[in-house]
């Protein structure tokens, strides 16, 4: 395995600059979706959007733009390396942050979020390729674990930095500030980060070669499960976030106090991955997603229950979704581990064909999820549980039926 220091000419990063580095590239999506969250009704009355519903398509195209690039990126940087097409990525995003700024339709912003999205894909596989490039087994976990901790403080902040420029300037100014992040991260990438990727493991950027990575990730049943059952898990988390301010300020009427509640859960999530940290070594990555994703389907069945039996008040529904998403903080790192542990050979690729199959079909299942919004928070339970249930299924089939049991003491 290569470490992070093991590049001539560029100073040695320690294992907290890795992670911090790591963090920040994770964080590009985040920011993407969530600092706009307080700016979507401005964006949709200045562009004369008034359905509240259509206004979700400015978290959809960016989703499904990320998703389908992730196929590419992927094998690109198993030929020429992590760096390069990662900064090319970088590029692309901060560029179109830039066009949006100026364009004056609806759609013209719908196909600028999706090409961005296109950019932001490289962030999403080629981090996950690099961290796999570098750990391995339950030490990814751990790693994965404080990158996605660090990761969550974004969606805690990142709604009260959008609010914050709603007050000062308008919506435009939301994405001079991530082209401005984009740019910043782009600039520690080129000074900070070494190639992780060593001239042995690299393949040829051709068709067949493509087309044979694609087909060893595919036939390994444990990998293709686990991607799959994240897939569910994340449209739960999509689907929360496309009508989050419907919800939050429609129903409840929260108001200013939306980008705090908001915050407060993004931070179940990051005190999940924080504790997943550290007890992932002690206890292993299927015993604590395990007993997490049951806990999922048991917190989604208790939202349904009490919401089709009358109005939810907000505290109820604050503890059965901030439960659901502490559940949810034990699972992300360490399915995605688990997908990825046993293609390391061909990680690259391995990560665009998961980041894929989940943020396309999470992004899918999230918006057919805040689409069925109707004024009450029932659909988004009903949504909780059905793919809380699915995902169930697919780990049960990776596992054969039997869980809880480690593979061997390294997973």
């Amino acid at each position: 395995m290569t470490t992070p220091s093991e590049a001539p000419g560029l100073p040695a990063l320690s294992k907290p600059q890795f992670i911090a580095l790591m963090a920040m590239l994770m964080a590009i999506n985040a920011i993407s979706i969530d600092i706009m969250l307080p700016g979507l009704q401005e964006i949709g009355a200045s562009l004369g959007v008034a359905d509240e519903n259509t206004r979700q398509y400015v978290i959809t195209a960016y989703l499904l733009g990320m998703g389908c690039a992730q196929l590419v990126f992927g094998p690109l940087s198993d030929r020429f390396g992590r760096k390069l097409p990662l900064l090319g990525g970088l590029g692309l995003y901060a560029l179109c942050a830039l066009a949006i700024v100026f364009i004056p339709s609806f759609t013209g912003l719908l196909a600028l979020r999706f090409i961005q999205g296109i950019g932001a894909a490289a962030t999403r596989v080629i981090t996950i390729s690099i961290v796999r490039d570098v750990y391995g087994g339950r030490m990814m976990a751990e790693v994965m674990s404080l990158v996605l901790m660090v990761f969550m403080i974004v969606p805690v902040i990142a709604p009260s930095v959008g609010q914050l420029i709603m007050i000062f300037a308008e919506w435009h100014m939301i994405f001079v500030v991530i082209c401005l992040f984009a740019l910043l991260v782009a600039s520690l990438v080129m000074l900070r980060l070494p190639e992780t990727l060593s001239p042995e493991h690299r393949r040829p950027f051709t068709v067949t070669s493509i087309l044979a990575g694609f087909r060893i990730v595919l036939t390994n049943r444990v990998s293709l499960c686990y991607s799959l059952a994240a897939s569910f898990l994340f449209g739960s988390l999509f689907g929360f976030i496309n009508s989050a301010q419907q919800i939050l300020v429609g129903i409840y009427g929260l108001g200013h106090w939306f980008p705090l509640v908001f915050a407060g859960f993004a931070s179940m999530m990051a005190l999940a991955s924080f504790t997943n940290s550290r007890l992932v070594k002690r206890y292993g990555m299927r015993r604590l997603s395990h007993g997490a994703l049951i806990g999922f389907v048991v917190s989604s069945l208790i939202w349904v229950v009490a919401s089709v039996s009358g109005v939810l008040p907000f505290w109820l529904f604050a503890v059965l979704y901030a439960s659901a998403m502490f559940q949810f903080g034990l699972i992300g790192s360490n399915f995605n581990a688990m997908a990825m542990e046993p293609l390391g050979h061909v990680a690259g690729t391995a990560s665009s064909v998961l980041g894929f199959t989940q943020t396309i079909g999470g992004a899918t299942i999230g918006a057919l999820i805040g689409q069925e919004f109707n004024g009450t928070v029932t659909p988004l339970a009903i949504g909780f549980l059905s793919v809380s249930v699915i995902g169930l299924g697919f780990v049960l089939t990776a596992e054969k039926g039997k869980l809880f049991s480690p593979h061997n003491p390294a997973v």
